[in-house]
């Protein structure tokens, strides 16, 4: 999953997006509302997380534009306007599919995301299923012939792409991007590791292949 998080109190958002990529969702980050129309406008989110008060461009603004868009991504207001009218605003007149009031808990942000994250269209059924591995996305459990597996917030983000893939294989760019962000090295060994360790868990060398060129496939 990949966030664009539109926050200019810099603390704030470098927290936030550390906790997110914690658990293996992808952030983008813009202090500024014209930074975060054009990161939107450049990128596909599956969420934007949108203060209100932005400078340069009011987090309002950047809702309406967004919300003209043919697929516009899913929005959540995070913000510290939290009375009843502002809400109502929010979800109403300006279009958020969310709103979030601060002070707020990390826990409940990261369990919003990710329930709007679902209603976008055309997501796979919530238990993907191949050769005996059974991958609950609701649940966020896996299991390998009914065993259970534990994995890693990134294992499970890994094995979920190539679950939706249904054998095809997903480029190693690909997985960066939606799982890492734009900010990790392409050349770093980060998801030839994760995958290394998937397949241990998930029962063997075979069980991932490593296409040259093409990038990684359930097999």
């Amino acid at each position: 999953m990949r966030v664009l998080l539109a926050e200019d109190h810099h603390v704030l958002a470098r927290t936030i997006a550390t906790g997110l990529r914690r658990e293996a969702i992808a952030v983008d980050l813009a202090v500024s509302g014209d930074a975060a129309e054009r990161l939107a406008l450049l990128n596909d989110y599956d969420v934007v997380v949108l203060d209100r008060d932005l400078p340069v461009m009011t987090g309002d603004e950047v809702c309406r534009r967004l919300r003209e868009l043919a697929d516009p991504p899913r929005i959540l207001m995070l913000t510290a306007a939290g009375a009843v009218e502002d809400k109502v605003y929010g979800l109403t007149d300006l279009g958020a599919d969310d709103y979030l009031a601060k002070p707020f808990d990390f826990a409940e942000l990261v369990a919003r995301i990710r329930a709007l994250s679902r209603r976008v269209p055309a997501l796979p059924p919530s238990v993907l299923r191949h050769e005996g591995i059974a991958l609950d996305r609701a649940r966020r459990e896996v299991r390998v012939d009914g065993r259970p597996v534990e994995l890693t917030a990134k294992e499970f983000a890994v094995l979920q792409l190539l679950m939706e893939a249904r054998g095809a294989p997903v480029p190693h760019k690909e997985l960066i991007r939606r799982i890492w962000d734009e900010h990790l090295d392409p050349r770093t060994s980060a998801v030839r590791a994760t995958v290394s360790r998937l397949r241990t868990k998930l029962g063997g060398p075979d069980v991932i292949a490593a296409d040259a060129g093409e990038g990684y496939r359930l097999c």
